[in-house]
């Protein structure tokens, strides 16, 4: 990694849920939260917990240095398409190996809601 970069992993501790055009796309209580320096954090959840059917996998790839290479899909709800709302990394690096295969929303292009657990 670079120097001064650093990304954690660990388990969120909320219930996640993820709407876009009134649409449910996600609801989860099992989702890991990524922390990475200069970024905010962000929520991966598993695809259990994510309405698959809902979206659609797209050409889109691209690589982070910190995490590997990532898959995009886009949401489709109705006649609407959200081009690459969504994406995962399928076989990450060995530093980011517990997000791989699950699912992460660009917080800013979905309404995502973030209850922390009771405790």
């Amino acid at each position: 990694m670079t120097s001064g970069h650093t990304i954690t992993i660990s388990p969120a501790d909320a219930h996640i849920e993820v709407t876009l055009d009134g649409e449910k796309l996600a609801e989860s209580d099992r989702a890991m939260r990524l922390e990475e320096t200069g970024l905010p954090a962000r929520y991966y959840l598993p695809t259990a917990d994510v309405r698959m059917e809902l979206l659609r996998p797209t050409a889109t790839t691209t690589t982070c240095p910190f995490k590997g290479h990532a898959s995009y899909w886009s949401a489709q709800i109705g006649d609407d398409v959200h081009a690459d709302v969504v994406w995962s990394y399928p076989t990450p690096i060995p530093e980011a190996a517990e997000i791989a295969g699950l699912m992460c929303f660009y917080p800013e292009r979905v309404e995502l809601t973030v209850q922390p657990s009771a405790v």
